[in-house]
This record gives C-alpha cells, sequence and structure tokens, in this order.
C-alpha cells in the first residue's frame, strides 16, 4: 500500500541513487550551485505555474491519499519536489556520461567530444588536483 510519504521517500531515492555520479564520475553539478540554480529556476517556474493553472481549473488534481497534505498554495510539496529532483538527477547523468566519454576517448588515444560539442574531452581528476 502507497503511504502519504512514499512519494518524497521515492525523490530522495533518487537523489541517493544518482549521488554517486557527483562523486565518483566528477559531475561537479552540485559543486556549481550557481549554475545548477540558473538550470533549475527556469524549470521550476514555468512547471509549478503550469501546474497552478491545471488544478485551478480542475484539468487534474492530487489524491490525498498519495500526498503528506503539505501545500505550497495549491501545489502539493511532492510535485514541487519532483520539479527539483528530477533536473538535478538528469544533470548528474548528463555530467557523468560526458566525463565517462571524455575518459573513454583518452583511453583509445581519440578525442571524443560527443558530450560537449566544440570542447576538449574531459580527463579523470589526478589524485590532489584541483577543478
Amino acid at each position: 500500500m502507497i503511504g502519504h510519504w512514499d512519494y518524497l521517500g521515492l525523490m530522495a531515492a533518487c537523489l541517493l541513487i544518482t549521488l554517486p555520479l557527483e562523486l565518483v564520475f566528477a559531475a561537479r553539478v552540485y559543486r556549481r550551485w550557481q549554475v545548477l540554480l540558473k538550470a533549475l529556476v527556469p524549470v521550476v517556474v514555468v512547471f509549478a505555474v503550469w501546474d497552478i493553472i491545471a488544478i485551478a481549473r480542475d484539468h487534474w488534481s492530487y489524491d490525498p491519499r498519495f500526498v503528506t497534505g503539505i501545500d505550497l498554495g495549491t501545489l502539493p510539496l511532492e510535485e514541487l519536489v519532483f520539479f527539483l529532483v528530477i533536473p538535478v538527477c538528469a544533470l548528474l547523468s548528463y555530467e557523468a556520461v560526458g566525463t565517462v566519454i571524455g575518459w573513454a576517448g583518452r583511453r583509445t588515444g581519440r578525442r571524443t567530444n560527443l558530450a560537449r560539442p566544440g570542447s576538449a574531452a574531459r580527463r579523470p581528476p589526478n589524485d590532489g588536483e584541483i577543478r
């Protein structure tokens, strides 16, 4: 049976599962928090406004059995958390893939710019290196 806090638990699990991408694959999403905020703010604003309008027009609603009951205006907390967590996980995945592609290119001796056209391939950090 799904409870009131299960969805927030799922969002926390998404962050926890993608955390190694920041630590192991040098995704540098959390370390560049200013860039992260610039990426998140438009997404959160656009989709929050969209949801608020849709709720006001009765296009959709949220079953109280599956949300905490904590609302920010008419927007359930879970929806706002979704708008924050999923883009962060996507950015972590994107940056980690770019790092791995760069590592693979260095191992094969080829420059691989698939992750960022026009940029040099990334390389794994050396011990003690500051990025």
